[in-house]
């Protein structure tokens, strides 16, 4: 039995949620087959019996990976509730990066599709330490849980076994800047991320949420709050704007997740305009900069229903929140830069390189404290004292503070670029290609240069069947920010690399093009 807790565990939050919701449905998978929260119970307490017989205990590592499907949520929520150490591994990764993973976090055990079940065992070939592979389905490798939870007989329905400040879930950073790191966040980090969601993301009372991304990622963040409202959980296996758009007429969906990339997609599609999104009542955007232009766009389209989300996995995707009825395209444009200010639970400050605090207009660090801030990085010491310092989360994301107290980020601290001896954020210019009506997507970096140290490069989607010369967007940059900010050269492209969080990867922007000549201005 585990040892007395000072506070509500996640697992504690998991079983008081799927006990409520009795005949009412809980999750309609990708195929529309529909779980009730009763059935989520039962296979949820008997994958927990599963789990337990099989040597998972409390600080056991599993790591799970899968498309988007209830048994993917179910089989998670079982890890934390035995009290084990969750892993989401995403499946676009290449094996030698899961590799990695699994042996960084020790991952014992793991829960995977069939659909991905080749993988699956080329990473046991390569992690000694992986005790056993569970499927949910029949597969020509590993065991299969779902058929070993219909022989149960003691499904587990016993409190959480874990303490509020084991360690829960060991979520990998995407790894753009580098080798990923595994951020430990804890049982007590996750009830908190929870509690704010339900107090600043402006989830409808009875929410019918669509998860289009990842499951095993940022998208994963409201279904708990979901539950908790006995609300319903629509998934599709990967995101199509049609489908998308279809789903949410047909299934009268009020609640919705999407990083920029997507919503940029569904304003673009040729569907758009062709299906009733009246039922929408929130939709969370956040993980990447939205451009201010196209928010505007969206807002005009779809309605007043966005909601920015900012924060990272080191504080449980918990930090900042800009409200729906802060988003006045026409009264406060400005505020569609801004990413709000700090969520129910959380503190935010803008520090200096001294950890002092700056005054509003000067940028600083965005530094967050709250009991929804990681524990660490796992098993790197040196990076977690250089990130958690005087007890506040340096997130290496730089913004200013107006005179309201609304935060504006200005860009990450490794984005920027130094040219011709001038600090230069790459997102300002983004904001400001993105304002042309030809631009579905601008990506800014920095390359090596004789002369100017870094050149501003610039790298541009058009919309479909629209075009833009590049000396025509280099001017509307040095109009707006200067000659110094203008594009030093611009690459047109059909689209741009993604991390696997659907992030835009400048890593594989600056290799792809640091030999490429471009539209030089």
């Amino acid at each position: 039995m585990a040892e007395a807790s000072d506070g509500i565990n996640y697992g504690d939050l998991i079983i008081s949620a799927l006990q409520r919701g009795g005949d009412r449905p809980a999750f309609v998978a990708p195929d529309e087959t529909t779980l009730t929260y009763r059935q989520s119970a039962d296979l949820f307490a008997r994958m927990r019996r599963v789990l337990r017989d099989h040597g998972v205990v409390r600080g056991t590592g599993v790591g799970v990976f899968g498309p988007n499907r209830p048994e993917i949520w179910l089989a998670t929520a079982a890890v934390f509730t035995e009290g084990a150490r969750f892993t989401a591994l995403n499946p676009l990764n290449s094996v030698s990066d899961i590799v990695y993973m699994a042996d960084n976090a020790e991952l014992e055990v793991l829960v995977v599709d069939p659909m991905f079940v080749d993988r699956a065992e080329a990473i046991a070939a390569e992690s000694p330490r992986l005790r056993h592979v569970f499927t949910l389905g029949p597969s020509t490798y590993g065991i299969d849980i779902l058929q070993l939870s219909t022989q149960v007989t003691e499904p587990v329905l016993s409190p959480c076994e874990a303490n509020v400040e084991d360690i829960a879930w060991l979520q990998y950073t995407g790894g753009t800047t580098g080798v990923p790191k595994g951020v430990a966040v804890s049982q007590r980090s996750l009830v908190q991320a929870a509690q704010s969601i339900l107090a600043s993301w402006e989830m409808p009372v009875v929410p019918r949420y669509l998860a289009a991304s990842p499951i095993t990622h940022a998208a994963a963040m409201p279904i708990l709050p979901t539950l908790l409202r006995s609300g319903t959980i629509f998934m599709h296996k990967s995101f199509s704007p049609e489908a998308w758009l279809r789903t949410v007429q047909d299934q009268r969906i009020n609640l919705g997740l999407l990083v920029p990339t997507m919503l940029y997609a569904i304003l673009d599609s040729e569907h758009m305009g062709k299906f009733n999104l009246s039922s929408i009542e929130t939709i969370l955007y956040g993980a990447a900069p939205m451009s201010p232009t196209r928010l505007a766009e969206a807002h005009q389209k779809i309605g007043n229903v966005f909601v920015q989300v900012y924060a990272q996995s080191e504080c449980a995707s918990i930090a900042t929140t800009l409200a729906s009825y802060e988003h006045d395209p026409v009264n406060k444009p400005h505020l569609l830069s801004s990413c709000g200010k700090a969520a129910v639970g959380t503190t935010v400050c803008l520090f200096d390189d001294d950890d002092n605090e700056v005054p509003d207009g000067v940028p600083g660090e965005i530094c967050v404290r709250g009991q929804n801030v990681m524990t660490g990085y796992w098993r790197n010491p040196e990076l977690t004292a250089e990130t958690l310092k005087n007890g506040w989360l340096h997130t290496g994301d730089m913004a200013v503070r107006d005179a309201e107290g609304f935060l504006y980020i200005v860009d990450r601290k490794k984005d920027m670029i130094i040219s011709g001896g001038m600090n230069i954020f790459p997102k300002e210019i983004e904001d400001v290609l993105s304002q042309h009506p030809a631009v579905a997507l601008a990506s800014v970096i920095g390359l090596p240069d004789d002369k100017w140290g870094e050149a501003v490069t610039a790298v541009v989607v058009c919309r479909p069947g629209e075009s833009v010369k590049a000396n025509e967007l280099a001017e509307l940059v040095k109009t707006a920010k200067g000659p110094h900010q203008a594009p030093k050269i611009i690459h047109f492209v059909d689209s741009v690399p993604m991390t696997p969080v659907g992030k835009v990867d400048k890593k594989a922007l600056k290799e792809q093009f640091k030999n490429s000549q471009g539209n030089q201005k």
